[in-house]
């Protein structure tokens, strides 16, 4: 596969994750999450580097669209970690525990907490949530982005 070819992959399947996300938000009605939003921003990214990579030879433009493909996808197994309670997520961000709190102070933290949970799936494709199936499509991509860099070497 060519340098071309391996950056449209990359740089064309964060786009086409973009805007998935973006579709499951406005036209689905399923609101994004904190942690949500925080994996969109790489492959933003990643969507601006793809243009540059075609024009600018070299390996750091790849190389970077490749750490873009990379963060999202720790952020992603981070958010399915969070999901699964495998671990707690942001304490501005999930439900957390409630014992030993006052009446008071769990009005507080109810009228506190963002709308939507990070550690709630709010859709999910065989077993896997949407945070799981970016990380898991995300890390394809920096596969993708680092070969282009592999093939940007004199």
């Amino acid at each position: 596969m060519t340098r071309t070819w391996l950056i449209v992959l990359g740089a064309g399947g964060s786009a086409a994750l973009l805007l998935g996300a973006w579709g499951f938000q406005h036209i689905a009605g399923l609101a994004p999450c904190k942690m949500c939003i925080w994996q969109r921003w790489p492959h933003g990214a990643a969507m601006l580097i793809g243009p540059l990579a075609l024009i600018f030879a070299g390996s750091l433009l790849p190389l970077m669209g490749a750490a873009s493909a990379l963060i999202t996808a720790a952020i992603g197994v981070y958010h399915t970690g969070v999901e699964r309670a495998w671990w707690e997520g942001p304490a501005s961000c999930t439900s957390g525990s409630i014992e030993g709190l006052t009446p008071q102070e769990l009005l507080a933290q109810i009228t506190a907490a963002p709308v939507v949970q990070c550690d709630q799936v709010a859709w999910q494709m065989l077993g896997l949530s949407m945070a799981s199936w970016n990380a898991v499509l995300s890390l394809t991509f920096a596969v993708f982005w680092s070969l282009a860099a592999i093939k940007s070497r004199p």
